[in-house]
């Protein structure tokens, strides 16, 4: 039978075409719509931080900046759908509805994406406080009992990248070497100026980064000490120089950093402190938690509770002296070690034989299980649903500002679902 199309012609469809028309955004956008819920909670955020570095103002000279709130919005909800990405917002911000309602007709590039996560760290931490007042204002956040759970999570290093001091050094000769013919470079009439500055930017940046690595092999050597390694010898990685190698949760042991978070075990179930370090062990990480904590809410949580990586017995006198009761597993004796593990010990301070006493009795033991439906639910949460199961950023500083970006999104949804 022959062909009924052949030799027709027609205008058939084709949906990955730009098409041009008047669009109603805002009709667009269902009144329901998630995006339009977060973006009410960022315009009820004090953002002066933000805009007052502003240049462009009244009479001065200079094209309009970005209104910080479309930025920090177009975070916030990618991070809710477990994007992270600067590009693909970016993207998104021409095809997704959402993206687009958000943007509100206000290009935005990608490096404006990324440099906005980079360098606001220091502010979005600050909003996580805000929004934790909002919360306790309204009575809806209750910080009698906090848990706390470090989560490592990989760096954006490569696991090839670590070298030697002598190895570093070496480099760094090497890295000198280079932005001086760089630079010379930048002389000759046949190479352009914008090339010569890229190439002057990039030499540059691999000289500061080498510098970095050298300036942590001293903190990577006492750390190896300490801690009894095989091989004493440090090394630090060239691409970032202050991720660590660590055991991650399948075994293996790629660079990462160890990002804490302390949750309230109520119903609100926020997050009211966050961390990042470059160690791989959490002992002792709850006493500068707790002074955050305090820090934020003005408030010292009357109970932490914590796994059995956390209680060193220093970290567990300083709760008691803020007044704080600490829940954490007794670790099991030493092979060879008969005692009764909860029964205190000749050199034990006040603190840390009440604890051991504490964590043999039921009702103990009833409130330590609070501590993975809500520790480990964020750190979950955090890695499965909102994209920080890697980082694209490289620094403590900026993984310390994409973990604060979690915190800020995910209590954000919190709010959003307490109050209906």
């Amino acid at each position: 039978m022959a062909d009924p199309r052949r030799g027709a012609r027609l205008r058939e469809a084709d949906r990955g075409q730009l098409a041009w028309g008047p669009v109603d955004l805002d009709a667009m956008l269902p009144e329901d719509h998630p995006a339009r819920a977060i973006w009410a909670v960022v315009e009820r955020l004090d953002l002066g931080a933000l805009y007052r570095p502003i240049r462009a103002r009244d009479e001065w000279a200079g094209a309009p900046a970005i209104d910080p709130k479309v930025l920090l919005a177009l975070w916030v909800y990618a991070t809710s759908e477990g994007e992270g990405s600067a590009r693909e917002i970016w993207r998104l911000t021409s095809l997704h509805t959402a993206y687009r309602w958000l943007r509100g007709g206000v290009a935005v590039g990608y490096h404006t994406l990324s440099d906005f996560r980079s360098q606001q760290a220091g502010v979005i931490d600050t909003l996580i406080t805000q929004l934790l007042g909002l919360l306790m204002s309204q009575d809806l956040v209750d910080l009698h009992r906090v848990a706390q759970d470090g989560t490592r999570v990989r760096a954006a290093a490569g696991a090839a990248s670590f070298r030697r001091e002598q190895t570093l050094e070496t480099l760094m000769c090497e890295a000198r070497a280079h932005l001086e013919a760089v630079t010379e470079q930048a002389a000759d009439p046949s190479v352009s100026a914008r090339r010569a500055a890229a190439r002057r930017r990039g030499a540059e940046d691999r000289l500061r980064r080498l510098e970095a690595a050298l300036e942590q092999v001293p903190e990577v050597a006492r750390t190896k000490r300490r801690s009894g390694a095989k091989d004493p010898t440090p090394r630090v990685s060239t691409t970032d120089p202050e991720a660590r190698i660590m055991k991650m949760g399948d075994g293996g042991f790629r660079p990462a950093f160890n990002i804490q978070f302390a949750t309230t075990t109520d119903e609100a179930r926020v997050i009211v402190g966050v961390e990042v370090t470059g160690r791989g062990t959490d002992m002792g990480e709850t006493t500068p938690m707790l002074d955050q904590i305090e820090r934020r809410t003005g408030r010292r949580p009357a109970e932490i509770l914590a796994d059995g990586g956390y209680p060193a017995h220093e970290a567990i006198d300083e709760a008691a002296l803020r007044g704080t009761t600490f829940y954490a597993p007794v670790p099991a004796p030493r092979a060879g070690d008969l005692r009764d593990p909860h029964t205190p010990r000749e050199d034990d301070s006040e603190a840390v034989a009440a604890w051991r006493e504490r964590m043999a009795t039921e009702e103990a033991k009833a409130i330590y299980k609070q501590r993975a439906a809500t520790a480990e639910t964020v750190n979950a949460d955090a890695k499965r649903h909102r994209g920080l199961d890697h980082l694209s950023v490289r620094g403590r500083d900026k993984a310390h500002g994409s973990a604060c970006l979690f915190a800020l999104t995910y209590n954000t949804l919190r709010l959003l679902a307490l109050r209906g």
